[in-house]
């Protein structure tokens, strides 16, 4: 898959290197930057926020209102005051405020660094760039964690998403995301549909049908999360058997935290994850931004992310910068969910589907939860 060989195949770049003018009295002295929160949220701190201040002296004010980044957006949009200045979204969610002109196009050699060998960032960042206003910063899955000492005495572990269908193997509440992505592609694959046709199925009232009729023999049993941190508590409480999350906040839990959790990642779902600058933007306020953003997507920054989350990062002269847990010392590469002994069977999110679906088939999911 080519997605995947780039996401694999992901500068040591200096400040005075890209050319950066800390002095320049037309920048904004503080940024809003939006996000999810949790250990992706303190990755983020660790490897752009903190140095970023420590060198300008710029004031970063953390929101962790991404899950509900699109429809804030709007909101602001309507009212005519923007009071964001940097967003954290999903490849499916940054097309859709691409099309609504709810985020700023730009030049990809123009705002971002070029790699240490001279590679410019187009080619750098390559087909991760999957919108003219998305701007890649990782790589990640959305994939199951388990509860290792709730497994049958006498069964194998879990080993993906097609177990969590499995009520007799595997007796337990579930948990899973609130929305439609990764649900309705789960429940379809699950139920027997070859991958290359679930998003044709889908497209049709009879595939979507055929997806909510899966998910409907488990629903009884699950727990709907909206925020990240959910699944992660409802697992560390013994409240469910299996979640659905995203994989760096699995590794935290079981890495960081010792929880008794174990991976489960067959039919994860690769996404990709990066910035949006919202449209309309003051320019002081757009100086700063576009000087923050110069600066956190260089190959050296998205590479020290990888220090502190198991998410690849979303260039290529990166990967081989990825190394070692900033504290606990353990190679980072067998965590990441590009790694081959992770990535059996997976499937990338189809961004400009959803783009085109999500509207209509969350108003469609969020219906048949409350039957």
């Amino acid at each position: 898959m080519k997605l995947t060989k780039t996401l694999m195949a992901t500068s040591a770049l200096t400040i005075a290197a890209a050319g950066m003018s800390f002095a320049d009295g037309h920048m904004a002295n503080e940024m809003t930057i939006v996000s999810w929160g949790g250990a992706y949220s303190a990755s983020q701190q660790n490897a752009y926020h903190d140095p970023y201040s420590a060198n300008t002296g710029t004031k970063i004010i953390n929101d962790e209102s991404s899950p509900e980044a699109v429809a804030k957006l709007r909101a602001m949009k309507e009212a005519g005051n923007v009071t964001w200045d940097l967003v954290d979204v999903e490849a499916a969610d940054a097309i859709r405020l691409c099309d609504e002109g709810l985020a700023m196009e730009y030049d990809p050699d123009e705002l971002l660094a070029a790699a240490p060998d001279g590679t410019s960032a187009s080619d750098d960042f390559g087909d991760m760039i999957v919108s003219d206003c998305f701007i890649p910063q990782i790589v990640f899955s959305t994939t199951f964690g388990y509860r290792t000492d709730m497994v049958p005495a006498g069964t194998e572990a879990p080993t993906g998403a097609c177990d969590v269908f499995d009520m007799e193997k595997y007796p337990g509440k579930r948990a899973l995301n609130k929305q439609p992505i990764a649900n309705m592609e789960w429940a379809l694959i699950c139920d027997g549909v070859a991958y290359e046709d679930v998003y044709d199925m889908l497209e049709t009232d009879e595939g979507q049908q055929k997806a909510l009729d899966k998910l409907a023999t488990i629903k009884d049993e699950t727990i709907w999360w909206s925020a990240a941190a959910e699944p992660i508590q409802l697992l560390a409480d013994g409240e469910v058997f299996m979640a659905s999350s995203y994989n760096g906040r699995l590794f935290s839990a079981i890495v960081e935290q010792s929880q008794p959790i174990g991976m489960a990642w067959d039919w994860q779902m690769f996404d990709l994850d990066g910035w949006v600058i919202p449209a309309g933007l003051p320019d002081d306020r757009l100086a700063r931004v576009k000087d923050y953003v110069m600066f956190a997507t260089d190959t050296q920054r998205l590479a020290d992310q990888a220090k502190y989350i198991s998410y690849g990062p979303a260039r290529m002269s990166s990967a081989p910068l990825v190394g070692q847990h900033a504290t606990l010392g353990i190679d980072m590469g067998p965590h990441m969910p590009t790694d081959p002994a992770n990535a059996e069977n997976t499937f990338v999110n189809n961004y400009s589907w959803w783009a085109d679906y999500r509207d209509d088939l969350d108003a469609k999911f969020q219906a048949w939860l409350t039957q």
